[in-house]
């Protein structure tokens, strides 16, 4: 910089040739904005992919049915009167007499029946999701070991090789521990883990007794030894690089492309190893941090069991793995490795993927607990036409029409509940066709929020769009 100004200076001074000495410092200061804008910017828009998205809008109706089967298994005998579904499913989120029409949509995962003996309409999980339920919780204790290993990882990736229990107990189900995790898991294992409470905060902490070499290894570097085995690339180009896969219709220049040519090019510290002995003040060792974080999360959202997690519970790790402040600015600068998916919660949560991870909106190498919990997506995506309702039983009608049970005419929000009727053999003139299907792609715009503290099944927190 110095030897630049002394140039530029001296090129001033001469009187002989004024025109052409501002015609080279130009000429150097468009070399200098040229150099420059060959590096990823830092602010970018996100590009929709609607693959993913699409997965998230099921993910939606996943949550909404889950927070349902939650409160039927609570009950006595797992199932609910109908009387009473109104008042407590407005404790989960749900308006007035929405919950009625929501469990009419799902017939494959929710059945109404008679009481035989009160002759009163309740409320159950049918058998294909008590089925789907059970093939979760067994898949859920046959992957502990997994668990074991992938907890073990997760305490490697912390600077201190320690997190606060309450940070991974949010994450649980991403991660694919237990409910139980903190005994069947942490304290099951004492030559692994330590449980311990930190005496300035007077939190549970996690601690992972001793790092293991043999586990301080990212699934990219995995993956680039497959790239280079597959197609014999040349070694050191891949050597630092990560799979790239940008969104439909993301506009890449000519600039962008070398940016990101160097980009893959540079080194960086491995998320696994101790960065305290480096100098990090140098703008060389900040770049290499930066590419560091992208590892970090990459490792974090290779370890779940979806390669999928919520910002929001990423940003429960920000500070024990020296990941960046603004998060989401930070992985919008890498489209083409993260997807970032507003959709699910009317925009106020905000869902990672890793893109290399996914191929059509499905898992490439999906595991037993995925499949698993595919299955429920399977039941909801069902059409209600196909499901075997008892029509003697249900109908579906608008709201304030009147019904009659045992000879007295009642009505629908009466009895608050919007949506069921019972009829008695004999008693009507015609029985009405059920129309199970025409709200099938209405959400009812719930203004529920995910809270891990709520409810068994945990979405993380909020944050606006």
């Amino acid at each position: 910089m110095h030897s630049f100004l002394g140039y530029s200076t001296k090129l001033l001074k001469s009187e002989s040739t004024p025109l052409k000495s501002f015609s080279v410092i130009h000429n150097v200061f468009q070399w200098r904005s040229m150099s420059q804008s060959t590096s990823i910017p830092k602010k970018q828009q996100r590009v929709r992919d609607h693959g993913f998205d699409d997965y998230m809008e099921v993910e939606k109706k996943i949550r909404k049915v889950l927070k349902f089967q939650d409160l039927i298994l609570s009950q006595p005998s797992s199932m609910l009167s109908i009387s009473r579904l109104d008042g407590l499913s407005r404790r989960i989120g749900f308006k007035q007499l929405e919950a009625g029409r929501f469990i009419l949509k799902f017939p494959h995962v929710f059945e109404i029946f008679e009481h035989p003996v009160q002759r009163i309409l309740y409320c159950r999980l049918s058998r294909q999701a008590h089925l789907q339920i059970q093939q979760e919780n067994q898949a859920l204790l046959a992957q502990v070991p997994e668990s074991v290993t992938r907890l073990r990882k997760l305490l490697m990736l912390s600077n201190t090789g320690r997190l606060r229990l309450e940070h991974v107990r949010i994450a649980r189900k991403e991660f694919g521990f237990p409910d139980d995790f903190e005994l069947s898991v942490v304290l099951k294992y004492p030559q692994f883990f330590r449980l311990f409470d930190a005496v300035e905060t007077r939190n549970k902490y996690i601690e992972t007794v001793e790092k293991e070499p043999k586990l301080a290894r990212c699934a990219i570097e995995s993956a680039r030894e497959r790239e280079y085995r597959e197609k014999g690339a040349d070694a050191e180009n891949i050597r630092f690089s990560f799979l790239v896969n940008f969104p439909p219709g993301f506009k890449i220049g000519k600039y962008y492309k070398i940016a990101v040519w160097k980009w893959q090019r540079l080194p960086y510290w491995s998320p696994y190893e101790d960065v305290s002995k480096y100098d990090l003040r140098s703008l060389e060792a900040q770049k290499r941090m930066e590419k560091r974080a992208v590892a970090t999360i990459h490792e974090l959202l290779s370890l779940t069991i979806e390669k999928k997690i919520t910002l929001e519970k990423i940003a429960h790790f920000r500070l024990a793995m020296d990941l960046p402040k603004k998060l989401k600015e930070f992985l919008l600068q890498h489209q083409g490795i993260f997807y970032l998916s507003t959709r699910g919660n009317h925009g106020k949560l905000h869902t990672v993927f890793l893109r290399e991870a996914y191929k059509k909106g499905e898992l490439i190498e999906p595991n037993d607990l995925y499949l698993a919990r595919r299955k429920l997506a399977e039941l909801i995506l069902l059409s209600p036409r196909k499901a075997k309702v008892d029509k003697a039983l249900v109908t579906y009608r608008r709201d304030g029409e009147d019904y009659e049970m045992d000879g007295v005419k009642r009505n629908f929000v009466d009895n608050g509940f919007d949506g069921f009727a019972t009829q008695n053999n004999g008693k009507h003139g015609g029985e009405s066709e059920p129309h199970l299907d025409s709200d099938i792609d209405d959400d009812g715009a719930s203004d529920y929020s995910d809270q891990d503290d709520k409810s068994v099944r945990v979405e993380g927190d909020r944050l606006t769009d």
